[in-house]
């Protein structure tokens, strides 16, 4: 999940289609939007029982768009916070402590919405958008490699 990009400070920004100026971009980050190609990624078995709510985040992880660019690595930090999650929930007094670094972590993996907005990282859900919006990135690659 590395890479060069810096998430925002403050509020979690807007959706680039609900901003009033799609021109505005005060970071100066540009906005990856990836569109919804309808394949689902194999995550690796938990190997464990767990909380119930704890085994459903992990399996909606593995539903979920921004799995399609996990890494082994980041299979096992979900393997990881899963355990804790559920051990969390099995308690009697959870720690609040605990669940700001599990909500943390969870965010690390791109699994909440503030965070991909912080990093300018929007999933396309339209029925059809996504898959003409690869074709128009294909095209374009294409024209700008001399190709078409």
């Amino acid at each position: 999940m590395g890479g060069d990009r810096v998430a925002t400070k403050g509020p979690v920004p807007k959706r680039s289609d609900q901003r009033r100026r799609r021109n505005e971009n005060p970071e100066g980050i540009p906005t990856t939007e990836v569109p919804r190609i309808g394949a689902t990624v194999d995550a690796p078995p938990l190997g464990f029982v767990t909380h119930d709510l704890a085994m459903d985040f992990y399996a909606s992880l593995a539903r979920s768009e921004q799995a399609h660019y996990f890494e082994p690595s980041d299979w096992q930090a979900a393997r990881i916070l899963t355990m804790e999650l559920g051990r969390m929930l099995n308690a009697g007094k959870p720690s609040g402590q605990l669940y700001t670094a599990l909500w943390s972590a969870m965010g690390d993996l791109l699994a909440t919405e503030g965070q991909r907005r912080r990093l300018r990282f929007e999933i396309d859900r339209t029925p059809s958008g996504g898959e003409d919006k690869q074709n128009a990135a294909v095209i374009d690659l294409a024209k700008r490699l001399g190709m078409a």
